[in-house]
């Protein structure tokens, strides 16, 4: 599995986008967003239980990264016909502000080594990227256990400090190096 510190593998990959007439697919890569920050995460299937809870959450948290001047990318195994049927028929998802990435060859994933080992789907991990490409944080979950949004958003604003932050740290605490700039 790729990790902290790692490069964003080269891919290219159909998405579906949204979910008006003719405007429907658009292909992505890992230049699309060349810039910004990425927030990168996978789920198993479609049409499943727990993954339109977190993609759904995402979707609620969109404005708080892009606040942070963050893409937020969605990302399974499914196709864009199969993403595009399940946002047309699952009301928390008809207007996702972010793509759906249809990783149908299992390259992305493959690439970044986050196919589950017995089920051949992703599995629950959700990448940090820099805007230079670089990875700054990974964390997977097995199948059965949704992520917490929220703290993928805190992680972010931990990052976009460029300082120490400590265990908890929330956006508007006083950092660990500003602490040691007024003790020194």
């Amino acid at each position: 599995m790729l990790t902290v510190g790692d490069k964003l593998p080269n891919f290219s990959v159909k998405a579906t986008v949204s979910l008006e007439k003719g405007k429907e697919f658009a292909t992505i890569n890992q230049d699309t967003y060349k810039g910004k920050w990425i927030i990168l995460f996978a789920w198993p299937k479609d049409f499943t239980f727990i993954c339109p809870t977190e993609i759904a959450e995402f979707g609620k948290k969109n404005k708080d990264f892009n606040d942070r001047d963050a893409q937020v990318l969605g990302l399974s195994t499914d196709s864009e016909f199969v993403h595009h049927a399940w946002r047309t028929h699952h009301a928390d998802l008809k207007n996702l502000p972010f793509p759906m990435l249809a990783d149908l060859k299992h390259e992305l994933c493959n690439a970044l080594g986050i196919l589950h080992k017995q089920e051949g789907v992703a599995l629950r991990a959700t990448f940090i990227i820099d805007p230079e490409g670089i990875i700054r944080h990974v964390s997977v979950n097995d199948l059965s256990v949704g992520r917490n949004v929220s703290e993928v958003v805190r992680t972010l604003d931990a990052f976009q400090t460029d300082e120490l932050c400590p265990c908890n740290w929330q956006k508007g605490e006083e950092t660990l190096t500003s602490k040691l700039a007024k003790a020194g």
